[in-house]
This record gives C-alpha cells, structure tokens and sequence, in this order.
C-alpha cells in the first residue's frame, strides 16, 4: 500500500510540476508559446517567434551604409510563456539578445538589451508598446552634439515571411529621424 500512495504522490507531483511548465516544452514547442495568464500583449511579437535569416546594416560616420552582415535572429517564449526572449548571432560575431516583458501596471514593454561585444553590469532598457501594426521602443539618448532625444527601435512590416527593424536617434519631438541601423528578416523554412 506504502509504494502505491508513494507511486501515486510522485505521478502527482510529476504531473503538477509539468503542467506548471507547459509552455515552455523544447521538445514539443521549440520556441515556446504564449501563458493564457500572461498579458494579452505578448501576441504583440507573435510574427517574430522562431527563426529568421537576416541582413543587417548599420551606418559609417561618413553617413554612408556599411555592407550587409548576416545573421541569425530567434525569437521565443521564455518563463513560462510569460515572457519572451530573442537572441541575434551575427556572421562578424557580434552576437546580442534582450529579454522582453510587459508590464501591466504600466501598460508598457520594457525590452533588456544585452550584447557579447558590450558586456556590461547594468543592461540599456527600451520601453514602448505595440501601435498599430508597428512595435515602438524608445531609450533617452543624446545626439553626439548634445541634443536631448531618443533611439528609437522599430519592428514592421511583420508578417508570417519575416519583418523589419530600424534603430533611428530622433529629437524629443520626432521631427528630426537619423536611422542608423536596420535590419531585414525573412523567416526560416522549417
């Protein structure tokens, strides 16, 4: 009797533990998928789950674009499908990632950046929302001549091929727009 309730404990336990993790399953959802408990707004980067192939530019100080590196960009369901996490691995080696959450409290994302050229103790954080069929993200950043302003990250043109991505600086008011590196994805057959 001892081994049938200690058998059916663990089953039990076995069963509470998974289902606590569901959304995370590698082996049946490799990029996760979204907690019914989460927010409504993780659905926001619903086009970016999985993998894309990609080209990314960025601009050289004589304003000019440098050639097109290739890269990998993976997006997934992190904590549950509570949360997502995207990770970029460059031909040139630059590999970066972020971590993004919604906070409901303040109806915002707020997007971690971290990068294995720039290692640092205190990640940059962008924060925006989903406006139409655009996901805007901003950090408060100076133009190299002091102007207050902001960089500011745009994901569109999302669909289930791919999307696009611009980093721009921009002034307080918007007015002025600098783009500065920009990303080009189709997405992976699987």
């Amino acid at each position: 009797m001892k081994k049938t309730n200690s058998l059916i404990f663990c089953l039990l336990i076995s069963a509470i533990a998974f289902a606590q993790h569901n959304y995370v399953d590698p082996d049946r959802y490799p990029y996760g998928r979204p907690n019914p408990k989460a927010p409504e707004q993780i659905k926001d980067y619903e086009a970016m789950i999985g993998e894309c192939n990609c080209k990314s530019s960025t601009r050289k100080q004589d304003g000019t674009w440098n050639k097109e590196i290739d890269l990998i960009w993976r997006f997934k369901y992190i904590l549950n499908g509570m949360a997502i996490q995207d990770e970029s691995l460059k031909a040139d080696g630059g590999h970066s990632g972020s971590i993004r959450q919604f906070i409901t409290d303040s109806s915002r994302w707020y997007v971690h950046w971290y990068s294995s050229k720039t290692p640092s103790t205190k990640f940059p954080v962008w924060e925006g929302n989903k406006k139409e069929d655009k996901i805007i993200l901003y950090k408060e950043q100076k133009a190299p001549n002091g102007t207050d302003g902001f960089y500011r990250l745009t994901f569109y043109d999302m669909s289930t091929t791919g999307y696009k991505w611009i980093g721009e600086w921009v002034d307080k008011t918007e007015s002025i727009v600098f783009p500065t590196w920009k990303i080009n994805c189709i997405r992976k057959k699987e």
